[in-house]
């Protein structure tokens, strides 16, 4: 299914007053095909694994939550590093589907939505992983949604945020909007401090801007 076919169901469902329902409707129509899922390459994110390899990362111990999960490749990564995982996407089909994929999984996958999620969730987590979720989400979703991203993150946990990058005055174009410095240094008005920030091209054809930023709450 493609990029464009998540626009118009994004469009349609935004319309109707439901800005992020059209995330169930387009894994729901992929009938469990995942040639039909844009953005599912059935494999980790690979700016997340270079991270996690570059880091040395070893969660023994911590507690890791993935936003936004998809078909759960990110959060299967993360728990093959022995972070204790919690990984939830607002599609309850998708959700079914990581289940399906992982039957032995040790994840812990849940249906619910970054905009309204548990109270449990606050300060709870030692490393937060948001991987093209903001991208998806435009004006004040994303406000909303980065307030609500910083909330996860317990005293000295970390932040990892993923997505395509722009300029200030670039043409936004379509959905996915790629994220700004200027909306990523909105993070640190709720508490965090960037760590890291790398700006590159990717390997892709054509190649995509993309930023990668490290946020810690400091204690």
């Amino acid at each position: 299914m493609s990029r464009a076919r998540a626009r118009e169901l994004q469009a349609a469902f935004a319309a109707q007053g439901d800005p992020t329902g059209w995330f169930e409707a387009f894994y729901a129509e992929a009938g469990g095909n995942a040639a039909h899922i844009s953005w599912a390459d059935l494999q980790p994110n690979p700016q997340l694994e270079a991270w996690l390899t570059r880091e040395q990362a070893d969660g023994a111990g911590k507690l890791a939550l993935v936003t936004g999960c998809g078909l759960g490749d990110d959060a299967e990564a993360l728990q093959a590093r022995r972070y204790h995982v919690t990984a939830f996407d607002i599609s309850p089909t998708a959700v079914r589907w990581c289940l399906e994929r992982f039957p032995k999984t040790k994840v812990e996958y849940l249906a619910g939505d970054l905009l309204n999620p548990p109270k449990a969730w606050a300060g709870a987590f030692d490393l937060v992983v948001e991987i093209y979720t903001l991208q998806c989400l435009w004006g004040e979703l994303r406000e909303q949604a980065i307030e609500r991203l910083a909330s996860f993150v317990r005293s000295d946990g970390l932040l990892l945020i993923i997505a395509r990058g722009r300029n200030e005055d670039d043409d936004p174009g379509e959905m996915p909007w790629p994220l700004t410095i200027e909306e990523l240094s909105t993070f640190e008005e709720y508490g965090l401090k960037l760590m890291q920030f790398e700006d590159f091209f990717d390997g892709e054809a054509p190649p995509v801007r993309r930023f990668r930023a490290l946020f810690q709450r400091v204690a």
